[in-house]
């Protein structure tokens, strides 16, 4: 479905993160430091919209955030005391400018700017029903899908307008907007992507993450609802429900592997449920061992956990090179076999002559696993079992999570014998779908209505993927254009 890194190819993605502030004179700027936090949501692209009063300013740009507003210059630009930001990991389009947001156009009632994250499952069918009305599309994303059914709505208030555009979209989102007199948070109804809200003085803040909130020393005040729109103006906060209320059903791999361990999502601390997985999985699964290695560095809370329960010794037996960036060389075959080791090395002396347990958060291609155990194998490990702290993947997520088609995923081709074959490992686990929800605070799955959105291990996804099914596709497919560079 979507592209990866060259070098780490068994992790999924999640595609972007979004902030926005209302109420500080110094807004942009803290709008920057708080995509900085949330850099590890969207590595291809940032930018930011900020108002003054008077006119929008906007600087949107390729890479990193440093990159783009590590300059005092920029931010100096960026005028006003609101702004909103958008970090982006692309998909398989080319990563383009016209599609880094957050997005901007001019409107009847005035400038609209409109950060997302998450993806729409009708965004085909809408923008077909649009662009037969003479919209005029300047992106492939299907966030501008949004903006257009704002454009086009009879409604008088930018509010209604919005909710009015809301109302037909389907799949998952959480969304930053901005006016000329307000800052707009907004969570879908099923609650799939994150958006919290924070306080910084007088100032109130939208985050995808709580990590966002203490780089600039706000106060978390609490998590935006599901299907709740949270309006920022000059009087204040004010939360509008305009949707029928729906049971929760947050993507569960925030808690595995998404959001940033420092961040608490819906009430619970990523780092803690982290290590819980860890402690279920070494319950599900203890084997004989000497050690207990992370693979870096998504590994290193649930292997803290495994290693505590299982009374293995925990040790860094890899080690990961901080310092390779995501486009340091073109992804060319050779480099494709030997490029692991440009991220990790093996810790020799950790290794050499043990019975290894390594712990990682999921298996996806299964090439990067099978190259990290190579690796061990060769510092000198007698035996190296894998231990996984997801259920295995084995559908596509259409809710704005980079994974491969369906056909890629190990797990939909290979039973879990057949895969620790393939992978090089005396024996492989993963975690059970019941102790993943224990972990993270449930007595197990409820079957008839699953407390979390968990489509990738199980195939019930809570939102139709309209797009998909019209088009004539199974979950191994992806539609073109769009969903080939959203966002």
């Amino acid at each position: 479905m979507l592209t990866t890194h060259p070098f780490d190819d068994d992790h999924l993605r999640e595609e972007c993160g979004v902030f926005g502030i209302f109420g500080h004179p110094e807004a942009a700027a803290h709008v920057a430091l708080g995509l900085h936090a949330l850099q590890h949501r969207g590595q291809e692209a940032a930018g930011i919209v900020s108002y003054d009063g008077t006119q929008f300013h906007n600087h949107r740009g390729l890479g990193h955030v440093e990159d783009n507003f590590g300059s005092e210059t920029v931010i100096r630009k960026l005028k006003g005391s609101m702004a909103v930001g958008h970090v982006r990991y692309s998909t398989t389009g080319e990563t383009l400018l016209r599609n880094v947001q957050p997005l901007f156009a001019e409107m009847e009632f005035g400038g609209l700017a409109l950060g997302h994250n998450g993806n729409l499952t009708n965004a085909m069918a809408l923008r077909r029903q649009l662009v037969r009305r003479g919209c005029l599309f300047q992106s492939t994303t299907d966030t501008e899908v949004i903006i257009h059914l704002i454009a086009i709505s009879l409604y008088s208030t930018v509010e209604d307008r919005m909710i009015d555009a809301l109302r037909q979209i389907e799949g998952a989102y959480s969304l930053v907007a901005a006016t000329t007199n307000a800052v707009f948070g907004v969570r879908d109804p099923l609650g799939i992507r994150p958006l919290c809200l924070g306080r910084l003085d007088k100032a109130w803040i939208l985050a995808s993450e709580s990590c966002a909130l203490d780089i600039i020393g706000a106060e978390f005040v609490r998590d935006v609802e599901p299907g709740e729109i949270v309006v920022l103006t000059a009087d204040g906060i004010r939360s509008v429900k305009p949707f029928t209320k729906r049971p929760s059903r947050l993507c569960i791999f925030e808690y595995i592997y998404f959001a940033r361990p420092d961040s608490v999502v819906e009430g619970t601390s990523v780092y803690e449920a982290r290590k819980r997985i860890g402690s279920e999985l070494a319950r599900e699964s203890q084997v004989d061992a000497d050690v207990v290695v992370p693979v870096p560095d998504s590994g290193v809370p649930a292997a803290i956990g495994f290693a505590a329960e299982a009374g293995i010794p925990f040790e860094l037996g890899i080690i990961r090179n901080h310092y390779v960036g995501r486009t340091f060389i073109q992804p060319t075959d050779n480099i494709r076999n030997t490029g692991v080791k440009m991220k990790h090395n093996a810790n020799r002396a950790s290794l050499a002559g043990k019975r290894v347990i390594l712990v990682d958060d999921s298996i996806v291609r299964g090439t990067t696993s099978r190259k990290i155990v190579e690796m061990v194998r060769q510092a000198g490990a007698t035996e190296v079992h894998m231990r996984i702290s997801s259920p295995p993947t084995t559908h596509s997520c259409y809710f704005g999570i980079d994974t491969p088609e369906r056909e890629k995923l190990l797990a939909a081709r290979y039973d879990v014998d057949g895969m620790a074959k393939l992978i090089g490992v005396d024996s492989l686990a993963f975690i059970s779908i019941d102790g993943l929800y224990r972990a993270v605070g449930e007595p197990g799955r409820n079957a008839a209505e699953p407390q979390f959105c968990d489509a990738c291990f199980t195939g019930d996804y809570p939102v139709e993927p309209t797009d998909y099914i019209s088009a004539g596709t199974d979950n191994t497919k992806q539609l073109s254009l769009l969903t080939e560079d959203s966002h």
